[in-house]
């Protein structure tokens, strides 16, 4: 294993090593809130408040599974899963997404009855939990920004649209305070439930993308093709390949068709080409295969 190589899979291996850990310091904030809002929802009588509880209590089960999973996929590669167990981020990426949604829909089917019989809740004790809710989602959501896994990006926007959901509420309960429309309160929950439903599918849409081995995000192949082809010695390149193991960790595979000029060191020098070229790209792991005037070559990076 040459160093670069190497350096790539430890900086691979520490890339991981950060997400467990700031997806299980996301986990433990998350769930104390949680279990925090669950309680002042019910005292303060908030069906917004109740609504993002609930709501927070499925996103700390997906975080804790994120988590889990996280360290799994730290393991190396095995006799028989190659590329090791990466996927397992994308895995919890997509549990986390469907728990996300369900408890929308969930949240939207319990809101809507409020409408008729909004209640009466306590304002200045929303007020106190928004402010609480903004410090802890936006703290948790800071610290995942410093990731990049599409396990910690999913999990960071979605910490987000509940630090700005905990705006909402407070602006809603300085409505209350001020007009007493109480019915501000189930209004606010359909809403922020609807906002959160749409980026959620948005971003489930995102991993079932990387599940079907889509090519990577931002990866443009028609335009790779074409800078391949402009290589020196290369009259043709085909056969691209290019998938994404865990949506920071890439694959790709190339044939080139090199000129018979007769140069020992064409085939290489063009190799080097194709890794600079995609390692402008992405972190990708490159096998290049070559052919001229019938003999083939092929070098696995």
């Amino acid at each position: 294993m040459g160093k670069g190589h190497a350096h790539s899979h430890a900086q691979a291996h520490d890339h991981g090593h950060s997400a467990a850990s700031s997806i299980g310091w996301a986990f433990g904030l998350n769930l104390g809130f949680a279990l925090i809002e669950l309680v002042g929802g019910v005292l303060v009588g908030s069906m917004a408040v109740l609504a993002d509880a609930a709501h927070d209590l499925g996103d700390s089960l997906g975080l804790g599974l994120a988590w889990i999973l996280q360290r799994y996929s730290l393991r190396g590669p095995t006799e028989r899963y190659l590329y090791g167990y990466g996927r397992l981020s994308v895995l919890s990426a997509l549990i986390s997404g469907a728990t996300i949604v369900t408890g929308s829909v969930v949240v939207l089917v319990q809101t809507v009855p409020r409408f008729w019989e909004p209640g009466q809740p306590y304002a200045p004790g929303m007020v106190g939990l928004a402010v609480l809710g903004i410090a802890v989602n936006g703290v948790a959501a800071w610290r995942l920004s410093r990731g990049s896994t599409l396990n910690e990006r999913m999990l960071q926007w979605h910490l987000l649209e509940d630090a700005l959901g905990w705006v909402a509420v407070l602006v809603g309960a300085g409505i209350i305070l001020q007009t007493g429309w109480t019915w501000v309160d189930p209004l606010l929950a359909a809403a922020l439930a609807v906002f959160i439903l749409w980026n959620a599918v948005r971003r489930l849409i995102a991993v079932l993308r990387l599940l079907l081995q889509s090519v990577p995000e931002g990866f443009d192949s028609a335009e790779f093709l074409e800078a391949l082809r402009g290589i020196p010695g290369v009259s043709g390149a085909h056969g691209l390949k290019a998938w994404s193991v865990d949506g920071h960790k890439h694959v790709l595979s190339v044939h080139l068709e090199l000129e018979a000029v007769g140069d020992a060191g064409q085939a290489e020098a063009a190799r080097r080409r194709v890794r600079e070229l995609a390692a402008e790209r992405g972190h990708f792991h490159v096998t290049v295969e070559t052919e001229t005037q019938g003999k083939a070559g092929c070098d696995d990076h």
